[in-house]
């Protein structure tokens, strides 16, 4: 039975961090909460560094819904082990982009691209240890 379970513990111990949990945009102004959903993962915005438009009133994306709680990361399932793919929409233009995501270390790296991921960008987001109020303010 010990070797039962030294065996999984091993297992687990060679398999890649899954990322999940709350993690702080490479820009710092926002915080997404990554969890799984289905057969994948999904993400929505939980944290934000400004909460209001010019306007004075809540932000929100191009279809006049708050980007507080807004669901951005979406369809994502893992390729490989470690190796994550989905559809990330940027909350301030609205538009979609197919993405990979992967984590080094502590870090994941989110990288969005049009057609292949040769044609894209990545960012590097941290684990977000903070605080987050129930209004998306960021502590």
């Amino acid at each position: 039975m010990a070797l039962l379970v030294a065996s999984a513990a091993l297992a687990r111990a060679d398999r890649p961090q899954e990322p999940v949990g709350r993690w702080l945009t490479q820009d710092r102004e926002g915080v997404i909460d990554i969890e799984p959903c289905g057969k994948g993962l999904c993400g929505r915005v939980v944290g934000m560094d400004v909460l209001t438009g010019p306007d004075g009133r809540p932000a929100t994306d191009p279809r006049g819904r708050p980007q507080c709680g807004l669901h951005i990361l979406a369809e994502s399932r893992e390729l490989q082990s470690g190796l994550w793919q989905g559809i990330i929409t940027n909350p301030n233009d609205g538009s979609d982009w197919r993405c990979e995501f992967w984590m080094v270390g502590e870090t994941l790296h989110m990288r969005g691209y049009v057609l292949v991921p040769l044609l894209g960008q990545t960012q590097i987001w941290q684990h977000y240890l903070g605080e987050v109020g129930p209004d998306c303010r960021m502590g």
